[in-house]
């Protein structure tokens, strides 16, 4: 049986030369005597640190919460002061009729008046004086906040806006006339009781810019007698092209929860006696 001929064995030849590998651009070469360059520091994310810290913040403040709880619910409660006053006494017993002592006459008791009828405090019209039936905004007596506003102050909306807010509850008022051009104008503003003194807020506030010569009269004033807080002024004459000059004089001052206003108009020089005596008037019907 033939044997099959080996096949033939390639006969190898030379192994090839290693080829040099390619060297990075970004790596340093090390140049000839040099210390060799350390390799490059791969920095540590420090993202995963931050999370531990603020969730061991968040663990701590929880336990140490409820560690303080579990002590304060352990002791034993303390006592609170008592709410009422011990030193307040009320009898037993109401005293008898003949005891009871009698309510303060109307005269003397200021709700009594302040709560009645407002256009009653108004002052007399003073003698030489009559009704100035060309005030019509004036209704028997009484006036809106939104006239009162309008007629006496140059800037109306904020002042209408800050009497709605202040509690302002009523305006009684009463205009008269003397000779051809004098006028009067008072006003009695009453506000509604609460914590603030709102009759008191607004006549300083009037009072804080009467200095002033663009809304007041330019001066300080003098202090009316009797009242602790009242002042008149007498305003810089106004003079316009082709019209009477025109003085004022006015007289701010509160009592309780009412703030009296009073004015006077001409076009003559104005005197300090007669805005005085207005004022004076008024302020004994307080």
């Amino acid at each position: 049986m033939p044997v099959p001929e080996p096949e033939s064995v390639l006969e190898a030849g030379p192994e090839p030369e290693p080829q040099p590998q390619p060297v990075p651009e970004s790596a340093p070469v090390a140049e000839p005597g040099a210390a060799p360059v350390a390799a490059p520091v791969v920095k540590r994310p420090r993202g995963r640190t931050v999370l531990l810290i603020a969730a061991a913040a968040v663990l701590g403040i929880a336990g140490g919460t409820a560690v303080g709880y579990d002590v304060q619910a352990g002791r034993a409660p303390t006592p609170l002061p008592a709410l009422s006053q011990p030193d307040l006494a009320y009898p037993a017993k109401a005293l008898p009729a003949d005891k009871v002592p009698d309510p303060l006459p109307a005269s003397q008791d200021r709700r009594v008046r302040t709560d009645g009828d407002l256009r009653k405090l108004l002052a007399d019209r003073p003698a030489g004086w009559s009704d100035d039936k060309a005030a019509l905004v004036f209704r028997d007596g009484w006036l809106g906040v939104d006239e009162y506003a309008s007629r006496a102050f140059r800037d109306k909306g904020p002042q209408y806006e800050y009497f709605l807010e202040s509690g302002m509850r009523r305006i009684a008022g009463a205009a008269w006339k003397r000779g051809q051009y004098r006028t009067a104008e008072t006003y009695l503003v009453q506000f509604r009781s609460g914590v603030v003194q709102e009759a008191q807020a607004l006549a300083q506030g009037q009072r804080s810019y009467m200095p002033g010569t663009e809304f007041g009269a330019g001066n300080d004033g003098d202090p009316l007698k009797g009242s602790g807080n009242g002042r008149y002024y007498l305003y810089e004459v106004e003079r316009k092209p082709g019209y009477l000059p025109t003085y004022r004089a006015r007289a701010i001052v509160y009592r309780g929860d009412i703030m009296a206003d009073i004015n006077i108009y001409d076009t003559v020089p104005i005197s300090k006696k007669d805005i005085r005596t207005l004022a004076e008037r008024q302020l004994e019907r307080l």
